[in-house]
């Protein structure tokens, strides 16, 4: 079983609608959280637009903590995914270095690169929401053909 950790600035918009959209695609087959690369927002819930992204979707999803990402969390998860380019410095303080290669941008599973806007910027929480969708039904893909 592959264990998969979703991050963003806040663990309040992308991180949190990542790890609920993958639990449901990926079922029992993979474990994932979400976690913050910032302490801003620790305690706080899903961003209510967020949420609602998800119950229109009919994505299922329960009550949420943003949490910060611990150094302890990159030798218990086999994929750190970032939303954005921007989370990687933040990151990179907290864990230091990533000699095993686990760290990824979501999107870079997919056949177009590139980061997930920030919806607490933007408003645009549908966009963000099929950038999600596609690129983890692309890492599923690729943990499904590594065999685990």
């Amino acid at each position: 079983m592959a264990n998969v950790l979703f991050l963003c600035h806040g663990n309040i918009c992308r991180s949190p609608m990542a790890e609920f959209v993958f639990r449901r695609m990926a079922g029992e087959r993979v474990h994932c959280e979400s976690k913050a690369v910032s302490a801003e927002e620790i305690g706080n819930d899903m961003y209510p637009a967020a949420a609602a992204m998800l119950r229109q979707k009919g994505v299922p999803f329960g009550r949420h903590r943003a949490r910060q990402i611990t150094k302890a969390d990159y030798d218990a998860f086999d994929y750190i995914v970032v939303m954005e380019e921007y989370n990687l410095p933040r990151l990179f303080r907290i864990i230091g270095s990533d000699p095993a290669g686990k760290v990824h941008r979501l999107l870079d599973f997919t056949d177009t690169p590139d980061d997930i806007e920030d919806p607490w910027y933007s408003g645009n929480f549908e966009k963000v929401y099929e950038q999600i969708e596609r690129g983890c039904a692309a890492l599923l893909q690729k943990i499904t053909k590594e065999g685990r």
